[in-house]
């Protein structure tokens, strides 16, 4: 049975206004908390696990030395942003402050891979089967333990001759300061679909694009 919580992209922005820790992207609500020290990082990650089974909803941790990384979405409800994410948002946002954690969002940077291609099924179940991921409704294929990036098939009738280029998704908050420093780089830069994406392309022709939140549904 489909959950009934799934916030609407209106709801998940009025609750980001009482979370100033968290930021959306990827459809889920994410937040990088900077501990004082490995150890606390540590002690906050067992409080973060605490909460998750008391309130039987459990958030993707990436612990890393002094800094965690957090992913909240559910599950049931197709991997979207719900009011159970939200509330745990603010359980974990009220631990953290208690433990002098200071929100990171410019470490907020998550990679797919984007493959140009003329005919999907011809290549992405070799994908799929070379990594273990899985197919995810849109085509897309994901590491089911999110540890790796996910790779999504861009189909067009004339394929670019370099076929993979990379999506970066950054907060919209921290976006102008990346680009500008990609102009600083020499990368040269088309806004045409931003804020959504501006796609870069560097001093050798190697195409990226840097994604935000902005211009995509919650739903």
């Amino acid at each position: 049975m489909p959950a009934k919580d799934v916030l609407t992209t209106e709801q998940v922005h009025a609750n980001l206004t009482a979370l100033p820790q968290w930021r959306y992207g990827m459809g889920a609500l994410r937040t990088a908390l900077k501990c004082e020290s490995s150890a606390s990082a540590l002690a906050l990650f067992a409080t973060i696990g605490a909460l998750a089974q008391e309130a039987n909803h459990h958030p993707d941790v990436d612990w890393r030395y002094n800094t965690l990384f957090i992913t909240l979405t559910s599950h049931d409800a197709g991997s979207k942003v719900t009011a159970r994410d939200a509330a745990l948002a603010r359980s974990i946002s009220a631990e953290a402050t208690s433990a002098g954690a200071i929100a990171k969002p410019e470490l907020l940077h998550t990679v797919e891979i984007a493959i140009d291609t003329d005919d999907v099924d011809a290549i992405s179940e070799s994908w799929r089967l070379a990594l273990g991921y899985k197919r995810q409704e849109d085509g897309s294929i994901t590491d089911p333990f999110g540890r790796g990036p996910g790779i999504w098939f861009q189909e067009t009738a004339t394929p670019n001759a370099n076929r993979l280029h990379l999506d970066i998704t950054v907060p919209f908050s921290e976006s102008a300061s990346i680009l500008d420093g990609l102009e600083a780089t020499g990368a040269s830069l088309d806004h045409g679909a931003a804020p959504r994406f501006v796609v870069a392309t560097d001093a050798q022709g190697n195409r990226f694009c840097v994604c935000t939140e902005k211009g995509r549904e919650a739903y």
